[in-house]
């Protein structure tokens, strides 16, 4: 079977896939790139899948090609292309239908795939999903029709963006979280009283501090969740949002270095030359505390396959680094924002809150309060991306850390 050749390959065609592509076309405007992806549909925005379920959007709605920065010329994109392994001493990847593919510089932008916890019982029923992709989305707008209750196992951010997805079809919808707090992940259960009111009110049914156990299902799928508190919700459809993994498995044996992802510089690079990789299968480090670190935040796997992608065209770019948290979203139209450090209890750190009947405001210092290292806004988000700035520049404060606390912060206190 012959093998084709490209210079550069991209193993991956989502959001750090892609920002690679479009920065490797701008500096290098001749050299072939190949986007192998092993979805079926051309790389679209995937934090747009929602819209799908709620019939709000349209797949074509959702392509990335030809929007914003993603409007390189000449990118060879592969869709249904799965690698299954990499020979790295022959410079080439290795499909599941046995192409092969031959590089000169290659990234794995391979991403992550949703967590299914083993212990539930009943995953498998037709009815049950873990809201990923394009093809989870087409399934689960087609089984609303039949279903008059679902129940979402996990209170994270794309969880609830789900439910509000079903909410708006009508659809009764149950929260059931086993954590004291929606978004446990992005800020502490006492900041998130703004937004849990939002959701009451939204008409979201939530059940915090209970697990689910199994999933009962029939011929027509789904019928029922049981509870570790013993009791069962009867519904027709599950979505079960408990984290991801990094898909790292088609690696074996190349001698990329894998430590639950794949471990990156900071210049993307990875352990063998000329090869890179960017986005959530990517270990990288935490400008904040300097440790290194995986997320799965589409905005960071945008700007790391961009600093991978000027790397791999020979601009030689260092990756600022991976916030552990940072969030800029709306849920229940209650707009937040969380970044850097936010679970703060037991932690030698400085706090400075501020609540009010439809704003709150948290502010964290480190523990000599020279330093913003984390915050959280809710209701009024005025300023985060100088916050931001603030903490990912580690900056010293002193000069003006009261309008940082009042929330009157503007450029002007930059400048010397």
């Amino acid at each position: 079977m012959n093998q084709q050749q490209s210079q550069y390959v991209i193993v991956g065609g989502s959001a750090a896939g892609m920002a690679a592509a479009h920065a490797i076309r701008e500096k290098d405007p001749r050299g072939t790139i190949t986007v192998l992806s092993a979805e079926p549909d051309a790389p679209y925005f995937r934090p747009l899948i929602p819209f799908l379920v709620a019939g709000k959007k349209t797949p074509a709605e959702m392509a990335m090609t030809g929007c914003g920065p993603y409007t390189g010329k000449n990118i060879a994109i592969q869709t249904g292309a799965r690698v299954a392994s990499v020979n790295t001493a022959a410079g080439c990847v290795v499909m599941e239908d046995g192409r092969r593919h031959g590089y000169k510089k290659v990234l794995f932008a391979t991403g992550s795939r949703p967590y299914v916890p083993s212990d539930i019982e009943g995953t498998d029923a037709e009815g049950v999903f873990a809201l990923r992709t394009l093809v989870d989305a087409r399934e689960m707008a087609a089984r609303r029709e039949r279903t008059t209750h679902a129940v979402m196992l996990g209170g994270g951010l794309l969880n609830l963006k789900a439910a509000f997805a079903l909410l708006e079809k009508g659809v009764r919808v149950t929260l059931v979280v086993y954590s004291p707090e929606v978004l446990s992940q992005l800020m502490e259960p006492e900041d998130a009283a703004l937004i849990r009111k939002a959701l009451d009110k939204a008409g979201l049914s939530i059940m915090t501090g209970v697990a689910a156990t199994g999933i009962m299902a029939d011929s027509t799928g789904v019928t029922g969740v049981a509870l570790d508190n013993g009791s069962t919700l009867a519904c027709q459809m599950v979505c079960i949002g408990k984290g991801v993994r990094p898909n790292v498995e088609f690696l074996a044996g190349s001698g990329v270095k894998v430590d639950g992802g794949i471990v990156a510089d900071r210049y993307t690079g990875a352990s063998l030359p000329d090869t890179y990789t960017a986005g959530d299968v990517a270990v990288t480090y935490e400008p904040v505390t300097g440790a290194p670190i995986m997320t799965a935040l589409w905005t960071n796997a945008v700007e790391m396959g961009r600093c991978a992608g000027l790397n791999m065209a020979g601009v030689r770019t260092v990756y600022a680094g991976t916030f552990g948290i940072l969030n800029a979203t709306q849920v229940a139209d209650e707009p937040f924002v969380s970044m850097g450090v936010v679970h703060t209890t037991g932690k030698d750190c400085e706090i400075h809150q501020k609540a009010t009947a439809s704003t709150f405001r948290k502010l964290v210092f480190d523990a000599n309060g020279t330093r913003l290292i984390g915050a959280v806004l809710v209701g009024d988000i005025t300023n985060a991306g100088l916050y931001r700035y603030v903490i990912r520049e580690k900056m010293d404060v002193a000069r003006f850390k009261r309008p940082i606390i009042d929330h009157t912060l503007h450029y002007g206190h930059f400048m010397r």
